[in-house]
């Protein structure tokens, strides 16, 4: 593993555009010969978009594995990469929703998707008038990549939470304006921790509602992030407020407003999408299904 991760840092400290060509040769190896996950990948495609036709899932599988080892080299660049490249390969719209927030003095929970790059949102913390940046991870198995996940994660004067503490991190703490959460919020619960689904992309689909929870308890400003891929290496991500239908959210609210967003985000540039992921393997565990 300590090999393995050396030879990640040697690859990081390789200029992109040459680190695309490693990209296209990972793509022709993970596409042709390999076929990962390529099962996977086209069943979701299928149950996601029954209206297209077989050539058109097709060219949206093929465009999505490109994306995808993009994501990977990408990836391992973001162990070494400055805030200052990061900065002009990812611009950030509507900037003005955390000043908002800020002078409200309500700390931001930022809800993304697995849209590419989502690695790249760190530098964000560089930019925001808010203090304090958390952006919040899944615990992995092995405590060696552990370790190195969260030191990625951390970059750029983040300090990255665990899924599992981030609740109890946000109520222990003041709501003053100065904090931004980072949630990639389209997570599959375990089977055990299934409570809520709902309709997404054309499927049942079970959903994590801890971020939901705190709408309806204490008084947050929540931010959908839209990412859009504008050319190789080169993104923008726009913010928008989600806010409650009525004076106040009510339970299921920002998890429902969030799923909408995030597919008409999809629907835009489906290959953009991680497909490869098992989102819907838990829809037997649905206990109670929302819109």
């Amino acid at each position: 593993m300590k090999f393995l991760f050396k030879i990640i840092l040697l690859l990081s400290q390789i200029p992109l555009r040459i680190l695309y060509l490693i990209s296209d040769f990972m793509f022709f190896v993970i596409y042709y010969l390999i076929g990962y996950r390529r099962k996977v990948v086209l069943e979701n495609l299928q149950h996601s978009f029954p209206e297209k036709s077989p050539l058109e899932l097709k060219k949206i599988e093929k465009k999505f594995y490109v994306n995808f080892c993009d994501y990977i080299v990408e990836t391992f660049k973001s162990f070494t990469i400055s805030s200052t490249e990061l900065r002009v390969r990812v611009q950030h719209l509507n900037q003005d929703i955390f000043q908002e927030a800020k002078a409200e003095n309500k700390n931001v929970i930022l809800l993304a998707g697995h849209i590419f790059n989502w690695e790249w949102y760190n530098a964000l913390a560089t930019i925001i008038p808010q203090e304090n940046s958390f952006p919040v991870y899944r615990k992995v198995q092995n405590s060696f990549w552990e370790e190195k996940i969260k030191s990625l994660r951390n970059r750029f004067g983040n300090q990255a939470l665990e899924a599992k503490e981030v609740i109890r991190h946000i109520f222990r703490n003041p709501n003053d304006g100065n904090s931004v959460y980072m949630f990639v919020a389209d997570q599959t619960p375990h089977y055990s921790e299934v409570t809520y689904g709902l309709n997404f992309l054309n499927q049942k689909t079970p959903a994590f509602v801890g971020y939901d929870k705190l709408s309806t308890r204490i008084d947050l400003a929540f931010v959908f992030c839209e990412m859009k891929k504008v050319k190789r290496g080169y993104y923008q991500i726009n913010y928008y407020r989600i806010y409650p239908d009525g004076e106040k959210f009510v339970e299921h609210e920002v998890v429902q407003k969030f799923h909408r967003l995030l597919e008409n985000t999809i629907n835009k540039r489906p290959d953009n999408y991680l497909w490869s992921h098992r989102r819907w393997k838990y829809q037997n565990a649905i206990k109670f299904m929302g819109s």
